[in-house]
């Protein structure tokens, strides 16, 4: 774990989020929280699963940024279905 797989982690946790929010329109949490939310899902899903997962350790950058921005996808939509609507 280097400082270059937690940063791509990061940005691509954060452009997922993005990416989310601007798919799912009526779920989106503004572009600062998505981004936020999503490089969170990003660090820790792009850190943490293939370590729990072992089929997907060694598998490169891309791999990592994959993993990294489908569950910085997934963080924002999840947190948006859990707020309660104004």
């Amino acid at each position: 774990m280097d400082l270059m797989s937690v940063l791509t982690s990061l940005v691509s946790g954060g452009v997922g989020g993005n990416i989310a929010g601007a798919l799912a329109k009526d779920k989106s949490l503004g572009p600062v929280l998505n981004s936020v939310l999503g490089a969170v899902g990003g660090g820790i899903g792009g850190q943490l699963l293939p370590m729990v997962i072992s089929a997907l350790q060694g598998g490169g950058v891309a791999q990592n940024a994959g993993i990294a921005a489908v569950i910085g996808a997934a963080l924002p939509f999840i947190v948006s279905m859990l707020k309660k609507k104004a």
